[in-house]
């Protein structure tokens, strides 16, 4: 039987199928009625893009909610309820319908407790021997590495909650470092400069907007509308791309330094490896611009950034459905973070 490969991330869950390939990339966002936020019966109305689009302009009665936090389980019923909405919309034809089987990422510094919040969600909402991954030996699968040859590797996965640094060899992690510092720290970091450099109140979509396309857009200039903090009426301000990128670099700089603390920890035969093969960097905010050539400009080592470094996490969780051997290497693997 066939299954699939699940990448619950912060900001967007891609779910790959083992033989049709990716079938849903969307924002990890639901919308759900205020009156069963809380409760034990919580049925998304909404879940995706539609439910994305409704952040911060829900109606009375309504709420955007996010079911995982810096790649984690935060609220079991919410979690349960998004991935029964996430299921809904990949179900397969009546006829074809059963109890999938899946692999699931999730950041290798999770705890043994947090493992095991989403195994039971994934169980509770119909999975059938849910089981888990490390999010960067996914990733490494799904951009075409070998985590089990006798050679070491070292990926960056930048998602939008976590930053996981990992270093393996031959079934085996050498060396790991997770950061709370990524994504959603970098859309934080543009919504604190704009508010206090120009006085300018933008919603989180606008500053999540405004960062992603730096990501993109080879302009030199981006209009961001917002609230004039000292008229309180809707403003236009024009920003170059140069200070935008310069808003963001504290936070580019605090995953730079916890990729040295891995590389500190590699012993000196798994640093040759790193050192002529380089890193592989995936993860949705990878794609700021310029980012592999700060890395590239520290450490004097080549990068590869990801084919598909939205998608290769599910795409590898999904090969590992035929490759158990993989998984069974890597479970007791996880690293707790500290």
């Amino acid at each position: 039987m066939t299954g699939f490969g699940i990448d619950l991330g912060t900001a967007n869950t891609v779910v790959c199928h083992q033989r049709r390939g990716v079938v849903m990339d969307e924002p990890s966002v639901m919308v759900v009625r205020t009156s069963e936020a809380r409760s034990r019966r919580v049925r998304p109305l909404l879940v995706g893009h539609e439910a994305r689009d409704l952040m911060g302009r829900c109606p009375v009665g309504l709420a955007a909610v996010r079911p995982l936090h810096d790649g984690v389980i935060v609220d079991l019923e919410s979690a349960r309820a998004f991935v029964v909405g996430v299921l809904g919309k990949i179900a397969a034809p009546a006829w074809q319908r059963g109890r999938p089987r899946a692999v699931i990422g999730v950041p290798a510094g999770a705890t043994a407790l947090e493992r095991r919040a989403l195994l039971e969600v994934a169980h509770e909402a119909g999975i059938r021997k849910p089981e888990v991954i490390p999010e960067p030996i996914a990733g490494a699968v799904g951009c075409g590495l070998d985590p089990l040859e006798p050679r070491a590797h070292m990926v960056v996965d930048i998602g939008g909650g976590t930053s996981e640094i990992t270093a393996f060899c031959y079934g085996g992690v050498l060396s790991h470092r997770s950061s709370r510092i990524a994504g959603d720290e970098m859309t934080l970091a543009l919504y604190r400069y704009l508010r206090s450099e120009h006085q300018l109140l933008v919603g989180e979509l606008t500053a999540e907007s405004l960062k992603c396309r730096q990501d993109t857009d080879e302009g030199l200039s981006s209009v961001v509308q917002g609230i004039d903090l000292a008229t309180g009426r809707p403003r236009l301000l024009t920003l170059e791309s140069a200070e935008v990128l310069d808003a963001l670099r504290p936070t580019a700089d605090a995953i730079i330094a916890a990729l040295a603390g891995a590389l500190d920890d590699l012993p000196p035969q798994a640093a040759d490896d790193i050192l002529t093969d380089g890193i592989t960097v995936f993860g949705g905010s990878s794609l700021l611009r310029g980012f592999d050539k700060l890395i590239e400009a520290a450490f004097a080592f080549p990068v590869r950034m990801a084919d598909r470094p939205l998608t290769c996490v599910a795409e590898g969780a999904s090969r590992c459905l035929a490759d158990p051997d993989v998984v069974r290497a890597y479970q007791d693997t996880f690293v707790e973070a500290t």
